[in-house]
């Protein structure tokens, strides 16, 4: 996971572009300058983040949408500083913002990639409520995983990318748009056919360092699993409220944000959730077990199996994934 290059557009309100891009300098020094894309900041590595207009935010002429450029796990310190010194500046989020994740394409195969489809189909009614999408977005911008889609992916059993595209788009197109409208799903591929990434658009708004964080960890822990199975099951997994915390915590731990390393990324992305992140069902924690609700180390303890939860067989965990 923290060999793969990544790239971060976030969408933000209540800073202009200007007060923007000046916050980008100030965080990874550099340059500013502009161009027809919008205003950018050339940092002191010769890498250029850019803040470019978007219509379809709220704040109009105080809005903006930062694009970084392409970065690996080492810049994640220089990632959170720009957001910091972007909420300095004034910019937060609101429900007309997101936040969209790109992963570098180039090692994945037709396997790899159908991999990463069929998970996130498995644990997308979880992964949708444990980031609070809302139905706003789920609906319009971040879709759910096209049914149609994924029944040619599995029907064809592709070999090739080729045969991904002609899953994807229903036919194969060998020159994407762009703005195909097929881009506007949670788990987008029209990235990866048209410019090589692959993007994961299901994130809500924010200028909470932490969170931006936790969200590209997340990222990447389900494209260095996708690359390293050599199968993956789609079958939808039950969805229980009254469960999820746990249920998503085991899943989680199956993907490898295991102890306090990712402890800020586990509590983040189980905030949102009802339930224990300990026990499943009624069951309550027991003292000494070090079954914490944020998924801590205690709760993890020195089991064989890395997916494995308090009161779980190694068996449980790995069905998560």
């Amino acid at each position: 996971m923290k060999t793969l290059r990544f790239g971060i557009e976030i969408e933000t309100v209540g800073a202009d572009r200007q007060q923007l891009t000046h916050a980008i300098r100030d965080a990874v020094g550099g340059h500013i300058s502009s161009d027809f894309r919008g205003c950018r900041v050339t940092d002191s590595r010769g890498r250029i983040w850019r803040v470019v207009p978007d219509a379809s935010l709220s704040g109009g002429m105080y809005s903006g949408e930062i694009v970084s450029p392409v970065l690996t796990y080492e810049d994640m310190e220089t990632l959170q500083a720009v957001v910091r010194a972007a909420r300095e500046a004034g910019a937060y989020a609101d429900t007309s913002t997101g936040i969209h994740i790109h992963v570098d394409g180039s090692r994945f195969d037709a396997q790899s990639v159908t991999n990463l489809v069929k998970m996130v189909h498995k644990q997308e009614r979880l992964l949708e409520t444990a980031l609070g999408v809302s139905a706003t977005r789920l609906a319009r911008y971040c879709k759910p995983i096209d049914a149609a889609f994924l029944q040619r992916l599995e029907a064809r059993r592709p070999r090739t990318l080729q045969d991904v595209n002609a899953a994807w788009y229903g036919r194969r197109i060998n020159m994407p748009d762009r703005y195909d409208q097929s881009r506007y799903h949670g788990l987008n591929l029209n990235s990866l056919f048209f410019r090589g990434t692959i993007e994961f658009r299901y994130f809500n708004g924010s200028v909470h360092a932490g969170e931006v964080k936790a969200y590209v960890q997340l990222v990447l822990a389900l494209a260095a699993r996708a690359l390293a199975s050599k199968a993956a099951s789609s079958k939808r997994r039950d969805f229980n409220p009254a469960t999820a915390k746990y249920d998503f915590r085991v899943f989680l731990l199956h993907l490898g944000l295991i102890g306090e390393e990712f402890k800020t990324a586990r509590l983040h992305l189980l905030k949102k959730l009802e339930g224990s992140a300990a026990w499943k069902g009624q069951r309550r924690d027991r003292r000494g077990s070090g079954g914490g609700e944020d998924g801590s180390p205690g709760s993890e303890g020195s089991q064989g199996d890395a997916g494995a939860a308090p009161g779980n067989t190694p068996t449980e965990a790995r069905a998560a994934a």
